[in-house]
């Protein structure tokens, strides 16, 4: 059986979604993501999976870290998405929660009202405001 997704992302009869089926094809660069709140659950997805280059890739150039390290004593738990707002045609907005255990085992709830821009074609990573 295939892994599930990192995002928790459910089928229609709410089952978990397959990450190769779910966000995978962004991560690896063979689809882009469609919409705001794809791309916030494959940021997600690349987080847990420690994938640097897509994260990188995906965030606008006006706000991109020059790199990324992670702490691999991190453990991603879920991800729940509060909302997803469409501004116009190229922002959007997505408020979400992630969790996720430190390295003394500590869970960590982060929430974040994350702002979106879509440039010929593709959406970024902005900026987000935590809670």
């Amino acid at each position: 059986m295939t892994k599930p997704c990192p995002c928790g992302k459910l089928d229609a009869k709410k089952r978990p979604l397959a990450v190769t089926v779910c966000c995978l094809p962004y991560i690896d660069g063979k689809l882009a993501a469609p919409d705001a709140e794809a791309l916030m659950r494959s940021r997600y997805s690349a987080f847990a999976l420690e994938k640097a280059g897509y994260l990188l890739s995906t965030w606008h150039v006006s706000q991109r870290p020059a790199s990324l390290e992670f702490e691999s004593s991190v453990k991603w738990l879920g991800l729940q998405v509060q909302n997803h707002t469409v501004v116009d045609a190229t922002h959007s907005e997505v408020t979400f929660v992630a969790r996720q255990r430190d390295r003394t085992g500590r869970a960590i709830r982060l929430l974040e009202h994350s702002r979106f821009v879509s440039e010929n074609g593709c959406w970024y990573y902005v900026n987000g405001d935590s809670f």
